[in-house]
């Protein structure tokens, strides 16, 4: 299956350091889509390739170090899983289909789960406007699955650093959300 990925592979992309990071990306995949799989509707092999094509699409040319290519991943998951549930949110809404009225408020069209997915995605929006590296420190550790060290180098900065900015992306995310 990888040497199929491997051969489609544009410019700028790296399927070597893909094929050798691709178990280590499947079980961060499964442990994030564990808590949201009702949510998504994605397992994890689907989002590993996913995230893989749009890496090879994007061509991105500077992702040839592990710290790089795993913090751009983590931040093409979370887009993957936000497109999803807006995409399921549009279909919802029925587009061309006939409307049909229920009484019996069995149906939310709009789930709990799927709210709070959007409500984060808009908080970490929020956030790149106040410090683009907030929100990178939180896409590595969260969807990265990255430990301090590999953000710190990942970003040029001191763990030390890390530290404060997860702490301050914490402390700004809990307010957003309330």
């Amino acid at each position: 299956m990888m040497t199929c990925m491997q051969e489609d592979a544009g410019p700028g992309a790296s399927p070597d350091l893909f094929a050798e990071l691709y178990p280590e990306l499947r079980q961060l995949a499964h442990s994030r889509l564990r808590k949201n799989e009702p949510i998504t509707l994605l397992d994890t092999t689907s989002l590993v390739h996913e995230a893989y094509l749009r890496v090879v699409r994007a061509g991105k040319q500077d992702l040839t170090d592990r710290s790089h290519f795993r913090a751009y991943v983590a931040h093409v998951m979370r887009s993957i899983v936000v497109d999803l549930v807006r995409q399921r949110r549009a279909e919802r809404r029925g587009g061309d289909q006939e409307r049909v009225t229920l009484d019996t408020g069995v149906l939310d069209p709009n789930r709990p789960e799927e709210d709070q997915i959007i409500r984060v995605n808009d908080a970490l929006d929020e956030l790149a406007a106040v410090d683009e590296r907030l929100v990178k420190v939180v896409e590595m550790r969260y969807f990265g699955g990255m430990s301090e060290l590999e953000i710190a180098e990942g970003l040029g900065v001191t763990e030390r650093t890390v530290r404060r900015d997860w702490e301050k992306a914490r402390i700004l995310l809990a307010s957003a959300l309330k």
